[in-house]
């Protein structure tokens, strides 16, 4: 007895472009950047709330804040106040694009 009804196979998925791949690929390494840079920012911000509570060094041994008012005074010259602005607009930036 013949059957009527033939099986078929399941379908193989289409196999993906290289576009496609890529951007998957620049997907996943957009993610990663996003979460060092927010796991930075919360180191950064341990480091201030633990040297403003026990003082000078106590992230093991370097100031942050001294390093922060670094940064800005190199971003800027010497007033400092230059830098702030430009780092206040990174971050602007930054936050725009979450």
């Amino acid at each position: 007895m013949v059957s009527v009804f033939r099986i078929k196979a399941p379908l193989a998925p289409k196999p993906k472009l290289r576009e496609e791949i890529m951007k998957d690929v620049i997907s996943q390494i957009h993610e990663w950047i996003k979460l060092v840079s927010q796991v930075g920012l919360g180191l950064i911000a341990l480091g201030v709330i633990a040297e403003i509570v026990f003082g000078r060094g106590a992230i093991f041994g370097a100031s942050v804040i001294g390093n922060l008012q670094q940064i800005v005074t190199d971003i800027g010259g010497e007033n400092g106040f230059i830098g702030l602005v430009a780092i206040l607009i990174i971050f602007a930036i930054l936050q725009r694009n979450r």
